[in-house]
């Protein structure tokens, strides 16, 4: 499987998405907030292309449902899943959706508008205000860029947790979701593994002290 869905912003790989944003290859996937039902239409060159990944099913499915107001992230948002998820939550949040992958960026507002929620703001990295702070970050990070680039991306969102705020991330446990909790709480995050299932950790993060 090529990399490209993490590291390239103008991903190589031929869209299977028409001029209309309908899949070509019944890319599609659907999943209930609340008494909502949610769509999710995917597509080559972003994460998860086949529907929504296990790890964030299990994240959407256990962690405490966010705030109603507030201003929140889905950090490395692929298609969009778990942004779209936090809106329908809580619709008078503010949520911002980040990806590196700029087709990642336009299928996650495809997504938002076909949905009919209209609190999502899908950007590149440098599209968040640098002095924005959040009350709430969801990820599924991507894990397989390497230690080093992982340590690096989660070193530059977690440091905007509001001061009350909280990161909950979703982790293969056989992909070093213990090293990763231990590195966290060696930058001095409060960190806590919170459900384990389908061979997958939720970690709960929240924010380091100033001591």
């Amino acid at each position: 499987m090529s990399d490209e869905q993490y590291f390239a912003r103008q991903p190589k790989s031929k869209s299977t998405l028409s001029r209309d944003g309908a899949t070509n290859h019944d890319r599609r996937d659907t999943w209930r907030v609340g008494t909502t039902q949610l769509h999710l239409v995917t597509d080559s060159g972003v994460f998860s292309r086949h529907g929504i990944d296990p790890g964030t099913h299990v994240l959407i499915e256990n962690a405490p449902h966010p705030p109603k107001t507030g201003t929140f992230l889905d950090l490395g948002c692929g298609s969009g899943a778990l942004a779209l998820t936090m809106a329908t939550h809580s619709p008078m949040a503010t949520v911002w959706a980040v990806d590196i992958n700029e087709r990642a960026v336009s299928l996650t507002r495809l997504n938002a508008d076909s949905n009919h929620i209209r609190n999502v703001h899908a950007v590149g990295p440098e599209g968040i205000p640098a002095d924005t702070t959040f009350d709430l970050i969801w990820s599924n990070p991507p894990i397989r860029v390497g230690k080093k680039e992982l340590h690096n991306l989660l070193s530059l969102w977690l440091v905007r947790l509001a001061e009350d705020g909280q990161a909950w991330l979703v982790v293969n446990r056989n992909l070093g979701s213990d090293s990763l909790v231990k590195w966290l709480k060696e930058l001095g995050y409060e960190v806590e593994r919170h459900t384990s299932k389908r061979g997958y950790r939720v970690i709960r993060v929240a924010g380091r002290s100033e001591s």
